[in-house]
């Protein structure tokens, strides 16, 4: 992407973790910035043994699977906050396959993303973009856009991936998960990644903190398996529970990754 492009509002000299991610996944949409940012994040991830590109891969074949299954079982509506820039296997895409009839919301904040995703989806009638914030998520779940879209009174499908990191503080990411969970209709599933570094190193933790410290999101920290299982305990865990997400339910014919150096966790939990 190129600077003399840049949509009203966004200063692209300050990183993204959106366009930083796109960097990941090997896309387009970002500036010098990012992808300085990311190649400062992909040495030092290189040098303690982690691949951020497989991980990014692995976190985003999750999705896919997350997806599948859940179509599988009879959910219709996908609530995907913090979707990100678009690019292979995005939601609607998956879920047009799997289940036609289906109706999918994108939300979030960061107005590159908004452009790219209704460019997108300018003739996909059962598919919407809101502005939203995840710092406020029963405003998200009231936007009327939203609620328009979709009833939040039958099962819906709420996906909160590679997301939760971004917020330093326990307390307050227990309470964000907590709202979400609050609105979500009995069989309503909520679906979550984060990151997290099987081989600890507190050194390198805060050298990516540091990076992340001059992006638009401020900070990343990590947090375990149990913390996680933890913020969702409310909910039926579908199983494996919380792992490597290259475990949870893999298949054969998708992007596998090496859980030994997994770069996210992930789960599903269950409204009953």
């Amino acid at each position: 992407m190129s600077e003399e492009s840049v949509p009203a509002g966004i200063d692209p000299t300050v990183p993204s973790a959106a366009r930083i991610y796109d960097y990941f996944l090997g896309g387009k949409d970002n500036f010098a910035s990012d992808r300085a940012a990311a190649e400062h994040i992909l040495a030092l991830a290189r040098a303690r043994g982690y691949d951020i590109r497989e991980a990014a891969w692995a976190n985003r074949a999750f999705l896919g699977r997350v997806v599948r299954e859940l179509a599988a079982a009879g959910v219709r509506q996908f609530l995907d906050i913090g979707t990100g820039l678009p690019t292979r296997e995005n939601v609607h895409q998956i879920v047009r396959e799997a289940a036609p009839d289906a109706k999918v919301v994108y939300v979030d904040n960061d107005p590159i993303v908004l452009v790219h995703a209704r460019a997108l989806l300018e003739d996909n009638a059962r598919t919407i973009v809101v502005h939203g914030d995840l710092r406020e998520p029963a405003k998200i779940l009231a936007d009327p856009q939203v609620r328009a879209h979709l009833d939040l009174d039958r099962p819906v499908a709420v996906l909160v991936l590679a997301l939760l990191h971004f917020f330093p503080e326990d307390d307050y990411v227990d309470g964000l998960v907590g709202q979400l969970i609050d609105g979500l209709p009995s069989g309503g599933y909520l679906a979550v990644s984060h990151g997290y570094a099987a081989l600890r190193d507190a050194e390198g933790e805060q050298e990516a903190r540091d990076v992340y410290s001059k992006t638009s999101v401020g900070d990343i920290v990590q947090r375990p398996p149990a913390k996680i299982a933890a913020m969702m305990a409310r909910l039926e865990m579908l199983e494996p529970g919380v792992v490597p997400v290259e475990t949870w339910r893999p298949h054969p014919d998708q992007y596998a990754g090496n859980p030994e150096t997994s770069g996210y966790i992930g789960g599903v939990g269950r409204k009953s």
